[in-house]
């Protein structure tokens, strides 16, 4: 690799250095193949939960006609038109009642047992305003939901006052032992939007697929930074340019600001491609809704789909950065490439792995601060926001998601100083 040994450097990151650092970087074969698939993931991820739509009806000869994918989505989207909007009380009532009017009319105590074809002729058109109803009513002793036929239709009329109530039972059940953690989620779901919005067509899948994404590339930038210290400690090249005039802590930061630079605008391409990708095949109007019509209805997050998505992809890239950073000061310790590069991957998957094995009032003490959970999977930050849990110190209650993205902020510039130490004191062969 060219060095720049003459007098025209000052303090500081030197551009030609970085750009011929970079240019290393990016000329190994194994980087090209690893971000030309997470290109191409990119492009099969965004279309895989589309695939997942699947819709049927009978036509009027009589015959089912099943539909998958676009036309799947575009069937829902025209048949539950009436849906979009506002999700008032007005509306979910008379969707209650046109449920059990249904069920009624049939004989039946839940939809499944209704004939062919009913459910989809009768009931989907307004389906997704039921969203939630059962949890919103649920018991507040014992957290069992009543079946929709038992809901009395009347007290839907204060259905938002419901769901306030809602959030209390239910935050007395998950925190029990944490009066300020129940003070907080009331507190958070009293400042969420109400009424609702909600937009046919959307397919929860795409948020997962979004994570499933993030985690791939984590895992391929985890491989392109892991060897950037450890390979000029193995070939012997380390020995020469820590002796140049940009060696050791100033070469050190070259390094790290090229990795992350590539690591991050990589990650960043791949993130806005996905959305723009998704949110074509489902439709855009899908991101203006709540994020209650999708997952809890009484999530303590005042975002939409848009904004999920969006915070999502930038907690994505802190994630990324951080466990970047954390490979770096691996590399820099190790001096095998084999040693280094598990040990990357090791705590890639660490999350996942506290996550099943360890208790959860013990492991998310854990995987919650570890560089790459955010993008954990089950343990990731898209279920931390849809869950109902925090970090509980004292008097203090701390929702998990900010938990998480404190911890990358800290860890970014930590583990990039550890490196530079790290480096600094490697001892020369």
């Amino acid at each position: 690799m060219a060095v720049s040994t003459g007098n025209d450097g000052k303090e500081g990151i030197n551009m030609r250095l970085l750009k011929l650092e970079m240019k290393r970087i990016l000329k190994t074969r194994l980087t090209i193949i690893l971000l030309a698939s997470a290109l191409a993931l990119t492009f099969i991820m965004a279309w895989l939960p589309v695939t997942f739509s699947y819709n049927s009806f009978i036509d009027t000869n009589g015959k089912t006609v099943k539909l998958t994918g676009l036309a799947s989505i575009e069937y829902e989207k025209d048949l539950q038109a009436d849906t979009a909007g506002m999700v008032t009380p007005e509306k979910v009532r008379q969707a209650a009642e046109d449920y059990q009017a249904c069920l009624t009319k049939y004989g039946v105590e839940e939809s499944w047992d209704l004939p062919e074809g009913v459910f989809q002729a009768e009931i989907l058109p307004y389906y997704p305003l039921l969203h939630g109803i059962k949890e919103a009513f649920a018991d507040p002793n014992t957290g069992v939901a009543p079946s929709i036929m038992e809901i009395d239709t009347e007290e839907i009329d204060k259905y938002y006052d419901v769901c306030e109530d809602r959030i209390v039972s239910l935050m007395k059940m998950e925190q029990k032992k944490y009066p300020a953690a129940q003070s907080r989620a009331v507190s958070m779901y009293n400042e969420v939007k109400k009424p609702y919005l909600f937009f046919p067509g959307y397919n929860t899948d795409a948020m997962d697929y979004q994570i499933l994404l993030a985690f791939l590339i984590v895992l391929f930038c985890t491989v392109i930074a892991a060897p950037v210290f450890t390979s000029d400690y193995q070939t012997g090249a380390d020995d020469i340019l820590r002796c140049t005039k940009y060696g050791k802590e100033r070469f050190a930061v070259t390094k790290i600001v090229s990795a992350l630079l590539i690591c991050g605008i990589s990650y960043s391409i791949c993130a806005v491609t996905y959305l723009i990708l998704s949110n074509s095949f489902f439709g855009w109007e899908c991101t203006k809704s709540s994020i209650q019509m999708l997952y809890s209805v009484v999530n303590l997050s005042d975002m939409n789909i848009g904004q999920l998505q969006c915070f999502i992809a930038v907690s994505g890239l802190l994630c990324i950065l951080a466990t970047i950073s954390f490979t770096l000061y691996l590399s820099s310790k190790f001096k095998n490439m084999v040693v280094s590069l598990s040990m990357a991957l090791l705590f890639c998957l660490l999350p996942i792995i506290i996550y099943m094995v360890l208790p959860d009032w013990i492991g998310m003490w854990i995987y919650n601060i570890l560089p790459a959970g955010a993008v954990g999977l089950q343990a990731s930050i898209l279920y931390a926001i849809v869950d109902f849990n925090f970090w509980n110190i004292g008097a203090i209650a701390i929702w998990i998601p900010h938990v998480m993205i404190g911890a990358y902020i800290i860890e970014i510039p930590l583990f990039a100083f550890l490196t530079i130490c790290s480096y600094s004191r490697h001892k020369v062969s």
